[in-house]
């Protein structure tokens, strides 16, 4: 046996989920296929491939305390010039993405693990293409808005093809979600 590298992320659901990926790819990022559209709370991380029923366990329990949330996305974001990436950015759902994401990396668990950057929720849309493009992502996605309640999140695998395939759903424990915010919060963290 040997290592497999695993994520764990909040799908954004269809329509918005393809609508996102198929621009992506029009911008000219080639990962675009390969990645599901997500909001991510554990980042690309290299396990045992003997782990992964400890790694499913501990996400179980994860899951069966967490509560449902609204999630909305609004508008775009850059983490220029420290990273190159172009976001939509989460408006509405980022501090429970964040707690969610503790959660996951907490040193209790399996993937206990620190981050390269400090965690901010959002979806990228470009990733490391040409600057013109990521312009170009920036603008016409400054309109974009999608809401749904997060009820999960996945564990995902990346394959040897670079393709992130999904694993297993985690259905949170409890039903009720709160209702969504009446006008579009700011978010505090336009870039890095």
């Amino acid at each position: 046996m040997g290592t497999v590298t695993i994520g764990v992320s909040i799908a954004v659901p269809e329509p918005h989920g393809s609508l996102l990926q198929e621009l992506r790819a029009g911008f000219g990022d080639a990962a675009a296929h390969g990645i599901p559209t997500h909001v991510t709370l554990l980042p690309p991380t290299e396990v045992e491939e003997t782990a992964l029923p400890a790694v499913e366990a501990y996400l179980t329990e994860v899951a069966a305390t967490g509560r449902p949330f609204p999630m909305r996305l609004s508008g775009t974001g850059t983490f220029r010039p420290l990273s190159p990436v172009v976001y939509v950015r989460v408006v509405q759902g980022g501090e429970d993405c964040a707690l969610l994401q503790q959660r996951v990396r907490d040193t209790s668990g399996p993937v206990a693990r620190e981050l390269q950057f400090p965690y901010h929720p959002h979806v990228t849309v470009a990733h490391g293409i040409e600057e013109a493009a990521m312009d170009r992502a920036f603008e016409e996605l400054a309109g974009f808005e999608a809401a749904w309640p997060c009820t999960g999140f996945a564990l995902y695998e990346q394959g040897p093809d670079g393709v992130w395939r999904k694993l297993r759903e985690y259905t949170f424990g409890g039903s009720v979600v709160p209702p969504q915010a009446g006008p579009v919060e700011q978010d505090s963290v336009a870039s890095l």
